[in-house]
């Protein structure tokens, strides 16, 4: 692989790179309205309906080989395998070629707390803290602040693709990304009427959750319904029952290389000596990021072993770990995910993150995206035998957390589903960004949705292009895949 920099970024003047943003001062309901229509007078609504890519367009397969190069060699194929899959497949790992992409779009300078990756399949269940199941985003790997029109055109072509994928017909597919997009407008303007602890509580539980996807006569599919009761029931001992087994009475991770790896199978003989060591630094780092309540509940935990998991498309090759945890017996198992925290692919583009630990740009942008976070939800950084920094951010393993199989969804199905997905979006941001301002520059009318739709079929065409270059790659052999099963 002779790939060593990152590919140049297509970014125009004055449009992709952000300049730094100064606090502003305090602003009244009307001065915020003001500062949104003087956006549209500056940037158009039908602006994103006429975007095409840049004719110096980085070569994706290019990012591919260059990110390669940040990850674990052994793993690399099975993300290439992954993302060769299907079109969507490709389009859900590739969030740092759509980053370059959006960078090229107009911006209205209004800025939010991002997702960076809000495609149709980083939104799904999970429990509360409170053990109520909630519909939320649940992926933050490239979590950032940045104009949220980037989030909601990396959804619109999410869902234009997806429907390609299901063999939707055009009109459907437009149907659904108009779907999403006008729910976001419509709600973005609900959320800017309303005070600032109404839209901080506001959430959707998995009753309203069904009530959305169902049609008039209160009919929900049974794919729907299958994954929502599969989420309420997928919790930690699940996750026990799949990846521990008992070996003369000792508690071990199952060997499934390369996709489940214990930990001790991965040691050379200077690891070995390491391992307590880090493990112990692990521990310490990681408590001091819980707040104090929460670190007497993992104090009650101990330590048995960890193991390297291969998760998701995009994030296969970086390091991720689960950690296995015992609290009063065997039969009170504690699962951690430990996942590697790179450099958001957005900020190239939107300005680098103020804390230099990764991992805590991961857990700040969820905690202040999410309705409710995972209690356990933190922190660590590892400095490797190399002197390397690696940043991770933690969390409970198969918490009550599942998605909703876009494969079991038809055209209403889908439609339901992205306005769902639209909906929260717009929770999102409007706890972290200017409401009153977005909404007042999306104003009532369609013509938004309208663009977003053009703009979603314009990348769902070169998001195709992409897919085909990674199979015509693949094929060359200029590209290493494996096919392994998920």
């Amino acid at each position: 692989m002779t790939t060593t920099s990152m590919p140049a970024a297509a970014v125009p003047d004055g449009r992709g790179r952000l300049p730094d943003v100064e606090a502003l001062p305090p602003m009244s309901p009307a001065e915020r309205m003001a500062r949104g229509r003087a956006a549209r007078t500056r940037v158009p609504l039908d602006r994103f309906g006429r975007w095409t890519p840049r004719p110096d367009r980085p070569d994706p397969i290019s990012m591919l080989e260059w990110q390669a190069t940040k990850r674990d060699p052994a793993l690399v194929p099975i993300r290439h395998a992954r993302m060769a899959a299907s079109a969507f497949a490709f389009f859900r790992g590739s969030a740092a070629i759509m980053a370059g992409d959006l960078a090229s779009t107009p911006i209205t300078g209004l800025r939010a707390q991002l997702c960076g990756d809000a495609h149709l399949v980083n939104f799904g269940l999970f429990d509360t803290p409170e053990r109520v199941h909630v519909f939320d985003i649940n992926d933050f790997d490239e979590t950032l602040p940045g104009p949220w029109e980037w989030d909601l055109a990396r959804l619109a072509a999410s869902i234009e693709i997806a429907g390609r994928d299901l063999g939707f017909a055009g009109g459907d597919r437009r149907a659904a990304v108009v779907s999403a997009v006008g729910e976001y407008r419509s709600q973005m303007s609900a959320f800017g009427e309303m005070g600032n602890l109404d839209v901080y509580y506001a959430r959707l539980d998995s009753t309203a959750l069904l009530g959305r996807l169902s049609d008039d006569a209160g009919r929900t599919a049974r794919g729907i319904r299958h994954d929502v009761a599969r989420g309420m029931r997928h919790g930690r001992l699940d996750a026990f029952a799949r990846l521990v087994e008992r070996d003369a009475g000792d508690l071990r991770f199952v060997s499934r290389p390369p996709l489940v790896v214990p930990v001790e199978e991965l040691l050379d003989h200077e690891a070995r000596r390491r391992y307590v060591g880090v493990m112990r630094e692990f521990l310490g780092q990681y408590r001091a990021s819980l707040s104090a309540e929460r670190q007497q509940l993992l104090d009650g935990y101990r330590y048995v072993e960890m193991a390297r998991k291969v998760v998701g498309v995009g994030s296969v090759g970086t390091r991720c770990w689960v950690v296995l945890m015992i609290g009063r017996d065997a039969d009170d198992p504690l699962l951690l995910q430990l996942k590697e925290a790179k450099r958001s692919v957005l900020e190239p583009y939107a300005g680098a993150y103020p804390s230099r630990e990764k991992g805590r740009r991961v857990v700040d942008g969820q905690r202040l995206m999410q309705s409710a976070s995972d209690p356990l939800l933190g922190w660590y950084r590892l400095r490797a035998l190399d002197g390397k920094l690696h940043d991770f951010y933690v969390r409970q393993l198969w918490d009550g957390k599942a998605s909703i199989d876009v494969a079991h969804l038809d055209e209403q199905g889908l439609a339901r589903y992205a306005a769902t997905c639209g909906w929260t979006l717009a929770r999102a941001h409007a706890r972290t960004g200017p409401r009153i301002s977005i909404a007042a520059y999306l104003e009532d009318g369609d013509e938004f949705d309208d663009a977003m739709a053009r703009f979603a079929s314009t990348y769902a065409d070169l998001n195709e292009e992409d897919h085909s270059r990674l199979v015509a790659a693949i094929d060359a052999g200029r590209v290493p895949a494996a096919d392994t099963a998920v």
